[in-house]
């Protein structure tokens, strides 16, 4: 196989629509990419993340004196959640706007990424608010540079221009895909990557799978995007259990990490659909929960609707994950079932009435599902019909195992 042939401590750059910097050690291009700054005139940014793993995975030892040299003074902002809000976004924007920040240093997961994708957007139009862009009040066509050091191997939102923030007042948690969201640089070390614990390296990776899995079926599926995230899965498959069990495996957290990405563009090329347009109002009605894990409640009822009329390109990418697949449409029942025993046995079996949903929640789930900004557009990419019996039929089936 390949991977045996790289060197992971090897940082190569990568060219996608973002610079990438790859590798067991890439977090030290921090000073290449302040240095890029620099000569572009650029003195002042934001620096936004989470509440610690910025500086417990080292990250902030190289980020801060790379800034130093440079000459690029910035402000923190360090209160991004898991599910990140539109309050959060206007008051990291309030503070970047303290020192008249000209870019936005993102360190973290998906959350503070987005996050600070969408504050990008606000500094280049500063008369709008968060929710006014997730709202659809107005369409960015500019935004500052943003720079994403990433710390998890799930969303791949350090390749791409989607980004996702939770209006709470609503109960939305929408998406927007703007091409000036795209960061210009994004540095993938898998050696930050070590400290994650076993349910986010088993969370992150199943949204990988998730993104593949939507990418690869979606009415605008590619080429790309099948191959892609066929690559993807297989990874996630073969490096995952190695990561679960040791944690300290940067051979399987960089594999992972590849997987991540590659996902990431995939479904920047192809969407996504069902599993995370039925996700966010999962996640909206209760913040807590974390992103990968409604996926992975959902993906099994997903998988079981789709497979009749996307037969034989699933049973092609789910074949790591459930071999034998013949790609005949009436083994739906067989591959969701096959999916929902790999993702047991990733350490994965929950359901839906396991984190406190009931059939009395469906209704209300199945209209934020069409009424939250930007998730009918995803629905209206699924391989087949979604309308509220098909999202009341995905909800209920996700209730309980389908093994029960």
């Amino acid at each position: 196989m390949f991977q045996n042939s790289l060197d992971i401590h090897e940082v190569r750059e990568l060219r996608l629509k973002t610079l990438v910097y790859f590798g067991c050690g890439a977090i030290r291009k921090i000073e290449d990419v302040a240095a890029q700054l620099e000569a572009r005139g650029i003195r002042n940014m934001l620096v936004i993340t989470g509440r610690g793993a910025y500086k417990s995975t080292g990250a902030w030892n190289h980020v801060v004196p790379a800034l130093e040299r440079h000459g690029i003074r910035h402000v923190l902002y360090d209160k991004v959640t898991p599910n990140p809000t539109t309050a959060q976004i206007d008051e990291a924007a309030a503070l970047a706007r303290t020192i008249d920040a000209k870019a936005v240093l993102c360190i973290g997961g998906g959350s503070p990424t987005d996050a600070g994708k969408s504050v990008a957007v606000l500094l280049e139009n500063p008369t709008y608010t968060a929710a006014d862009l997730y709202e659809y009040k107005f369409t960015p066509d500019k935004a500052v540079p943003v720079i994403a050091i990433n710390l998890t191997h799930g969303t791949g939102t350090e390749v791409d221009r989607v980004a996702v923030a939770t209006i709470l007042e609503k109960e939305y948690k929408p998406a927007i895909a703007y091409d000036c969201i795209y960061p210009t640089w994004a540095i993938d070390d898998p050696a930050l990557m070590t400290g994650l614990s076993e349910k986010q390296t088993r969370f992150v990776s199943i949204d990988a799978v998730n993104h593949s899995v939507e990418a690869v079926t979606s009415v605008i599926a590619s080429p790309l995007s099948v191959t892609l995230g066929r690559e993807a899965i297989a990874l996630v498959a073969q490096f995952l259990p190695s990561a679960l069990k040791n944690p300290g495996d940067l051979t399987a957290r960089y594999y992972l990490l590849y997987a991540s990405m590659l996902a990431g563009s995939a479904f920047d090329n192809g969407m996504l659909h069902y599993t995370h347009a039925l996700e966010h109002p999962l996640s909206a009605v209760k913040p807590d929960l974390t992103h990968g894990l409604g996926l992975s409640m959902l993906l099994p009822a997903v998988v079981k609707h789709i497979y009749p009329v996307r037969a034989t390109v699933l049973a092609d990418v789910l074949s790591p994950l459930v071999p034998g697949l013949k790609g005949d449409p009436a083994e739906a029942e067989t591959a969701a079932k096959g999916v929902e025993k790999w993702l047991a046995g990733v350490g994965a079996p929950e359901k839906l009435s396991d984190e406190g949903f009931s059939s009395a929640d469906i209704d209300k789930l199945t209209k934020l599902a069409f009424t939250t900004p930007s998730l009918g557009f995803l629905l209206s990419l699924a391989p087949n019909k979604a309308d509220t019996e098909a999202v009341r039929r995905i909800y209920s089936d996700s209730m309980t195992p389908l093994n029960a």
